[in-house]
């Protein structure tokens, strides 16, 4: 199991109270394998640095999660299918 940091922004068009549903509802694959959710960090709508899909918005979540890396890889291939998760970014956070 090893420690990895999670970014998800979603569609600005989405409700900011049904995010963290979704989200949940994907962080299955973690959980039912073994792993856990150690943190949902919800950041709310933030202006981009730059418009993707013509949109200057997003709703942040940033996850932390310890889990299996192949796990992890399943979970953002199931994110990046779903339309209304506009990007997604996995990092293995700095060890001391």
């Amino acid at each position: 199991m090893r420690k990895y940091e999670i970014m998800v922004i979603v569609s600005p068009e989405m409700d900011e109270r049904q995010v963290t549903p979704m989200l949940e509802r994907y962080l299955k694959v973690i959980t039912d394998n073994g792993g856990t959710i150690d943190e949902l960090d919800f950041w709310g709508k933030r202006r981009l640095a730059y418009e993707i899909n013509k949109k200057p918005e997003g709703i942040y979540t940033v996850i932390n999660v310890t889990a299996r890396p192949e796990d992890v890889k399943e979970l953002d291939r199931q994110f990046g299918i779903n339309e209304s998760i506009m990007r997604t970014k996995v990092l293995r956070p700095e060890l001391h």
